[in-house]
């Protein structure tokens, strides 16, 4: 069980270090798109489009990764005053709806890919970005790696409850990611 968990929380942090390089990339083209916006009155299209497509895996990916790092939003101020059993509980009935809703949402968007790519569907600006279904295609990704992290949660959780570990913490998580 230990290692499903390490080898999913491994893919985890490896989507969220392409979510952080988007960022990145983010940052730089916005500043580039300034410069040549208002410094040499060139405004292209495609690279605007980009500063939208930059988005999506920088959210779909960053889903899963807050999840393992425990950055998603709770109301810690109920939870702080349970037992440790009620919390891998409560962890355990959140993390299987989170599977749960992850696993809806990735096949409602498999077809959504889908019917894009068949169409070969495009920016209808002219200028463009073509191949709108690859950023679409973020949607089933970021979805299906919620839903594995949400097992790797209900893994965790499971553990918890049977031998009586320690449930992580938010500076825990912080700490082992960084001696991913």
């Amino acid at each position: 069980m230990t290692v499903l968990i390490k080898r999913i929380e491994w893919l985890v942090e490896l989507m969220g270090g392409l979510a952080r390089v988007c960022v990145l990339a983010l940052v730089l083209l916005v500043a580039t798109n300034v410069i040549l916006r208002y410094l040499f009155s060139i405004g292209p299209v495609s690279l605007q489009e980009l500063e939208w497509h930059l988005i999506s895996p920088i959210a779909l990916l960053g889903l899963s990764y807050s999840m393992k790092h425990r950055a998603d939003v709770r109301v810690d101020f109920l939870y702080d005053h349970f037992s440790v059993r009620t919390k891998a509980i409560v962890d355990l009935l959140a993390s299987a709806l989170t599977v749960a809703i992850g696993l809806i949402i990735t096949r409602l968007a498999l077809d959504y890919v889908a019917q894009s790519y068949q169409l070969g569907e495009g920016s209808p600006d002219p200028g463009g970005l073509t191949m709108r279904y690859l950023l679409k295609a973020f949607l089933p990704l970021g979805f299906i790696l919620l839903a594995l992290q949400g097992i790797a949660d209900c893994l965790n959780s499971i553990k918890l409850l049977r031998h009586r570990e320690k449930p992580r913490t938010t500076v825990e998580t912080k700490s082992t990611a960084g001696n991913a």
